[in-house]
């Protein structure tokens, strides 16, 4: 898995790596003939005396030394600049097919997972990429090339490492067997962290209020030394590791040393060849540290891939469709037939059998208790979803018929929680129409209400909007967002819930001036307050996802036991029947 992201994300920067490949090689064979070139300025140059001789190995010496620090440096601009802009294309390919989800896919795998796959999941990916070019590499070459010239050195001590190189090696798989499902739970332990952080900084108002911020602090102290313990253990056991790998490094060069002693006092071997065995020992022995040090990293990054992976192999379940149907005249016509929505695996429907027809100029509203399908229904017409069985229809075609850029454009949409994003009130207004003129804002803001509070402000359009729209009331939010969707224009507006913040009065100054000004568009309502719909042309009653009627407020207060129950429980029955 952490092979195939990297190969097919590495794809517009082979050139680079192929550069860097050879720079490696460069760098290798450089440190390589190092030793070999002492060896001979011992050898033949300090013992015999030849100062002519220890200048021409001197100077070949530095320019080795010179060409593996330049290309040293190379490797590492080239292999930053790779492993940036790769870490940056996953990054965006992650976001895109995020941004491509349905409500289905986000909820399966939640906000703080995508969020921890995206940042550090993608950082383990990349930091491997960066290690990889500079030594993954290089370690291999650096440890064949050493092991051949000690053999070309002196055959009889390279027997030493037939002892040596097996030992590490047994190490190192103990390693990875016991690492590898420790990085796997770490990740998924280190989303478990992100979903509590964000709970607690989302709700601290709450927290506060209920005098819970000792028992939060215990919850995230508990969540957090879980993580801790599990990195605990791949500590200890990197503890153990490390000093067992330097004992074996340094009873080989003790082992050289004794038995290379022995070699030069009986004249099998000139001092100059030991001292170049020995440095190849030592490459050797460094090749085989790095590839430890890689281990630790590896596989923490293989876990990341595969959940990267699962990101980009998941396809939304709300596909655009590749010949869509491009409707002459679009006038904002929505029906549902018989449609149903029921989640996967589920064993009863969310909504079932609804039938209805909302059209332009008129208000249709739905009402219903709380978990009946109000929200579900509305993020059908936008395709946020699609229905498990039915058709809903915008302007008589299948949604699913037309090319989804086409219908949102069409869809003025205000969600339950008003969002707002971070920046002014300008731009948050300009997200429903880039081109929108000033003149355009101030209308949209006096049509929902919000142009007294925004002009009081001292920066007007210009005062600065926290994420999320924290530093205004809900009310505030939710009248900011209706004037983001009046600017937009749309012939749909899906309104949900979007007034239960405001005061009586203002709620109904806002929906006599949004009928007013969205005479020629559809307008869909959902409402837990009654009055808010009473004058409705069309109220929809859901009842455990199946409609229970359709009718004007009057006509139900007839036939609707479920709609009476609802109106009674809000107004008496004089107001009721005014």
């Amino acid at each position: 898995m952490l092979t195939r992201i990297i190969r097919e994300y590495l794809q517009p920067y082979k050139k680079i790596v192929v550069g860097i490949f050879f720079l490696l090689l460069v760098q290798s064979i450089a440190t390589l003939y190092l030793p070999s070139l002492n060896a001979d300025l011992i050898n033949n140059g300090v013992t015999k005396g030849n100062v002519r001789y220890i200048w021409h190995i001197g100077l070949i010496m530095l320019g080795c030394a010179a060409l593996t620090m330049a290309a040293s440096v190379l490797l590492a601009y080239w292999s930053s600049k790779v492993s940036m802009a790769f870490g940056r294309d996953l990054r965006a390919a992650i976001f895109t097919r995020v941004e491509s989800f349905s409500n289905r896919e986000l909820n399966k795998f939640g906000a703080p997972s995508l969020i921890t796959r995206n940042t550090n999941d993608v950082q383990q990916i990349q930091m491997v990429l960066f290690m990889g070019l500079t030594m993954m590499v290089s370690a291999p070459i650096a440890g064949v090339g050493a092991a051949i010239m000690a053999l070309r050195e002196n055959v009889k001590l390279s027997a030493l490492l037939l002892v040596t190189l097996p030992l590490m090696t047994l190490l190192i798989v103990w390693l990875l067997r016991r690492i590898v499902p420790l990085f796997r739970i770490m990740q998924v332990k280190i989303d478990g962290l992100n979903l509590v952080l964000r709970e607690q900084l989302a709700g601290i108002r709450v927290i506060r209020a209920f005098v819970k911020t000792k028992y939060e602090e215990n919850k995230f102290a508990a969540t957090n030394a879980d993580v801790m313990q599990n990195q605990l253990k791949v500590t200890r056991t990197f503890a153990v590791m490390f000093p067992l790998l330097n004992l074996i490094l340094n009873l080989t060069s003790v082992a050289v040393l004794y038995f290379g002693g022995k070699l030069i006092g009986s004249g099998d071997m000139p001092i100059g060849n030991l001292t170049a065995f020995l440095s190849y020992i030592m490459i050797i022995l460094s090749s085989v540290m790095m590839a430890v040090m890689m281990s630790l990293m590896v596989p923490r990054a293989a876990a990341s891939a595969e959940r990267v992976q699962e990101v980009l192999i998941t396809d939304s379940s709300v596909v655009d469709t590749v010949t869509p149907i491009r409707i002459a005249h679009r006038s904002g016509v929505v029906q549902f037939k018989d449609v149903e929505f029921r989640y996967p695996g589920a064993e009863h429907s969310i909504l079932s059998g609804l039938n209805f027809t909302a059209e332009p100029g008129k208000v249709t509203a739905i009402v219903g208790s709380t978990g009946s399908g109000k929200t579900t229904l509305l993020n059908l017409i936008p395709r946020f979803i699609d229905p498990t069985a039915g058709e809903v229809l915008v302007d008589g075609v299948n949604v699913r018929d037309q090319s989804l850029e086409d219908l949102w454009s069409d869809v003025g949409l205000v969600p339950q929680r008003a969002f707002l994003f971070g920046g002014t009130i300008a731009e948050n207004l300009r997200y429903g129409d880039e081109d929108a003129t000033e003149v355009q804002l101030w209308s949209a803001l006096e049509i929902a209400q919000g142009k007294d509070f925004v002009a009081e402000n001292g920066d007007g359009l210009e005062a600065r909007v926290a994420q999320g729209g924290t530093n205004f009331s809900g009310g505030q939010r939710q009248r900011l967002s209706i004037a983001r969707a009046i600017v937009k224009r749309p012939r749909i507006y899906l309104l949900d819930d979007s007034f239960s913040a405001l005061d009586y009065s203002t709620d109904a100054k806002l929906r006599k001036a949004l009928e007013s000004h969205a005479k020629d568009a559809t307008l869909i309502i959902v409402a837990q307050r009654v009055s808010t719909i009473l004058n409705a042309d069309q109220i929809i009653v859901l009842n455990n996802g199946r409609i229970d009627g359709i009718g004007t407020h009057a006509a139900l207060m007839e036939s609707s036991q479920t709609y009476k129950e609802i109106v009674l429980s809000q107004l008496s029955p004089e107001e009721a029947s005014a």
